[in-house]
């Protein structure tokens, strides 16, 4: 397993996305970063990090051997891995926030930016993974923590990248192997508010009522609503409150 760690870099999704297009990149390549300047998260959000605090890398994987008819799959198989390396590493209250933020006691710990390659069908995918490590202070962001805040431990990054690159390489065997519907299934099972009373916002700002039900092979939210009614959002369509 190639690993390329640098000190700083604009994006570490950037800089493989710039490599694989001068060169083959071997499957599971790892690019890493003490400082990301434009670290990029969901929907064009920007993620901030402490240098040499945390976990900045982005993973190549080569989707040629096999076709992955829905690619949110492979969002759903990384989420896995890394809630799966996180039950390892014992820290609580572990949830899966749709489409894939890694939530502990409902504090995010780390956000997946997934970028397929695609040339004819879907060629490799750059998997973006940031998880907040040993970072303490995170100044207007209620919202987010990390592992050493929340179990007081402090970790080996080194250590850490390991653990979920293990379960990266273990999902991903599952999806070369079809297993689409355990994934799926295990997913949904983890899935943060599931079955539970939450409050969405709409696309224009409306709030409203539901329950998470899963998701659909393509990737949308279904909501349980009034009079029982299923309704799918895209991600740009809803918020869950929380």
């Amino acid at each position: 397993m190639r690993i390329i760690k640098l000190d700083a870099i604009d994006s570490t999704n950037s800089y493989l996305r710039r490599l694989i297009n001068e060169e083959d990149v071997d499957d599971f390549t790892i690019v890493m970063a003490n400082k990301q300047t434009h670290g990029r998260g969901q929907m064009g959000n920007t993620w901030d990090s402490d240098k040499g605090e945390n976990l900045m890398f982005s993973v190549f994987k080569d989707l040629t051997m096999h076709d992955v008819e829905f690619p949110f799959y492979i969002s759903m198989a990384i989420s896995l891995a890394i809630y799966k390396a996180f039950k390892v590493l014992n820290i609580p209250d572990l949830y899966i926030k749709w489409p894939n933020d890694i939530l502990s006691a409902d504090k995010k710990i780390c956000g997946i930016l997934i970028e397929n390659v695609i040339k004819n069908k879907l060629n490799s995918t750059i998997i973006g993974i940031g998880v907040n490590v040993n970072q303490t202070e995170f100044k207007n962001l209620p919202k987010a923590s990390s592992l050493k805040q929340i179990t007081g431990v402090h970790y080996n990054l080194d250590e850490v990248l390991q653990l979920i690159m293990k379960y990266t390489k273990e999902y991903s065997l599952l999806l070369q192997q079809e297993k689409y519907d355990f994934v799926k299934n295990e997913y949904e099972n983890n899935l943060f508010r599931k079955n539970k009373p939450s409050t969405f916002k709409d696309a224009e700002g409306v709030l409203f009522s539901g329950f998470v039900k899963g998701v659909t092979k393509y990737g949308k939210l279904q909501v349980i609503v009034e009079d029982e009614i299923v309704k799918k959002f895209d991600l740009k369509e809803i918020t869950l409150l929380y």
